[in-house]
């Protein structure tokens, strides 16, 4: 039988300890199906197995061909921005909530791996941001976002006034409590809550949403993903903040131009050739309820 896979990483942190018995399902099973195993350093001291090979998630990205995000979207998101730089295709294994990045049933991961593990898997190649922040001329902060990057103020519930620029054209002026800038990956998170659009993730677009601005006017704008955009912030009293998936957050100030555009970088997401997106859809949305029977 043909291998498509020879080193594999298992990576994440669930949020309760009971979802490391997954990991140990997991490591056990590749082990005995002559894979060579990589368990992330954090969570190798969490399972209950003899003497594992271990490694950093960049380890894992460098050494191995696939990995193996158990747990929750956050853990996926994290994995994601860092493998992203190499060549690894990334699967997950949902230990969390909705689960729309880790998408396996843990009950049933072990059937789907083997199916996956035998060539039958589909490749989806998810772009990511990259923003950049530029003090006096100089880039100041440089980080990456797998579904939103948020301008936002530093103190919640307080209007900021900004104009946004799409290709050093002037787009529009904004008065609200800030904008999230979203990936298709990120339309059905935090972008979906604030009333953006659901946007297939093979489009290559990405979705501007204002935050409660004050206007009856604004609606959310979809532009390319190879558009450029800009920040002019307007307000000299309040200091704002960027936000990169909800983690990583950094201060800007009035006279710092902030940048946000696609990344060189992709998510090289696989999933069962059996996966469908709308169904996914359905399932986590509860959709398509039957009303008659």
């Amino acid at each position: 039988m043909k291998k498509y896979f020879k080193r594999i990483g298992i990576i994440g942190h669930p949020r309760y300890s009971s979802s490391f018995i997954t990991h140990e399902i997991i490591f056990n099973w590749l082990l005995t199906n002559n894979y060579d195993v990589v368990v992330e350093s954090k969570i190798s001291k969490f399972i209950k197995i003899n003497k594992p090979n271990t490694g950093s998630i960049s380890n894992i990205g460098q050494y191995c061909d696939l990995a193996i995000v158990i747990g929750g979207d956050g853990n996926m998101l994290h994995a994601a921005r860092i493998l992203s730089s190499y060549d690894i295709k990334v699967i997950g294994i949902n230990r969390g909530n909705l689960g729309f990045l880790t998408d396996l049933n843990p009950n049933t991961a072990l059937n789907q791996l083997q199916y996956v593990l035998t060539g039958n898997f589909t490749i989806e190649n998810r772009f990511l941001l990259e923003v950049e922040v530029i003090k006096h001329n100089s880039s100041f902060h440089l980080n990456t976002a797998v579904n939103e990057v948020i301008l936002h103020p530093k103190k919640l519930a307080h209007m900021i006034n900004f104009k946004v620029y799409i290709d050093n054209i002037f787009a529009f002026y904004q008065r609200s409590d800030g904008l999230i800038v979203s990936t298709p990956t990120g339309s059905t998170g935090y972008a979906l809550s604030a009333g953006g659009p659901i946007i297939s993730t093979s489009l290559e677009a990405i979705v501007l949403i204002p935050m409660f601005p004050h206007t009856l006017t604004a609606r959310p704008l979809v532009i390319s993903n190879n558009s450029i955009i800009c920040f002019e912030y307007l307000d000299k009293i309040h200091k704002l903040k960027i936000s990169c998936d909800g983690k990583i957050v950094f201060s800007i100030c009035s006279f710092d131009t902030i940048t946000i555009k696609k990344s060189k970088y992709y998510l090289n997401l696989i999933h069962p050739n059996n996966y469908n997106y709308f169904e996914t859809l359905n399932s986590k949305l509860n959709w398509s309820t039957k009303f008659f029977k």
